[in-house]
């Protein structure tokens, strides 16, 4: 993805990073099913996705969108220097653990983003309407911006739910599951930057409400004198 982004191949580019994505889907439900997962799958998984998720849609941004000659560089360093503490941290925290949700916006879930803003920008739906009016120039600095620190954040985000014909959430799982095989098929840059988007907002609305619905929760100074 990187050398290719440096080539200016930014479509196929994002095309690495997408199937990047898929394989680290599946990485730790193979590694489950045959029994070898260890201590250094973990790690490496942490150090691939680094690269993967971090330094590679940021450089790619770097090359399709952001001004070389100023220091539009620094957005790159940011981006990956948190996904590098983000990952850094779910390894202390929740790496090998069965898990309903994360801690910070997932790293795949924030390049994924970031990349397939490139291909949301070559859409009819981009450019034929009025979003492309945007100042999305300088939108896209605050994008990667907000990415990078909502991956350092303590906002929750939800986990793919396993799959399973079992249980509510394991079909809602698999239902997930297919719907984003077909958007990957079917609608590629008009599907994947609108989801992710939608998944990134989820997760600071539920935040903000959780917070507003525990504060009127709280007990007043007058019960808690009593």
């Amino acid at each position: 993805a990187i050398v290719t982004a440096a080539r200016g191949d930014h479509a196929r580019a994002v095309w690495y990073i997408i199937w990047g994505a898929v394989a680290d889907a599946i990485d730790g439900r193979v590694a489950r099913a045959t029994r070898t997962g260890s201590k250094f799958g973990e790690e490496l998984d942490s150090l691939v996705d680094a690269i993967s998720f971090g330094f590679a849609p940021a450089i790619m941004m770097y090359f399709a969108v952001l001004r070389k000659d100023g220091f539009d560089w620094f957005f790159v360093f940011l981006f990956a220097a948190c996904a590098v503490m983000r990952l850094a941290r779910f390894n202390v925290e929740q790496a090998g653990r069965a898990k309903t949700h994360f801690h910070g916006l997932p790293s795949p879930v924030a390049g994924g983003t970031l990349a397939t803003y490139y291909w949301f920008s070559q859409t009819s739906l981009y450019n034929q309407t009025v979003i492309s009016d945007l100042p999305w120039h300088m939108m896209v600095r605050f994008l990667m911006a907000g990415l990078a620190f909502l991956m350092i954040s303590n906002v929750p985000y939800p986990a793919m739910p396993t799959f399973s014909v079992k249980t509510l959430r394991g079909v809602i799982g698999l239902i997930l599951f297919i719907v984003m095989i077909f958007g990957l098929i079917f609608l590629p840059k008009d599907f994947f930057f609108p989801v992710g988007m939608l998944y990134v907002l989820y997760g600071i609305v539920a935040s903000v409400l959780k917070g507003l619905l525990d504060q009127d929760r709280l007990p007043s100074e007058e019960e808690s004198a009593a």
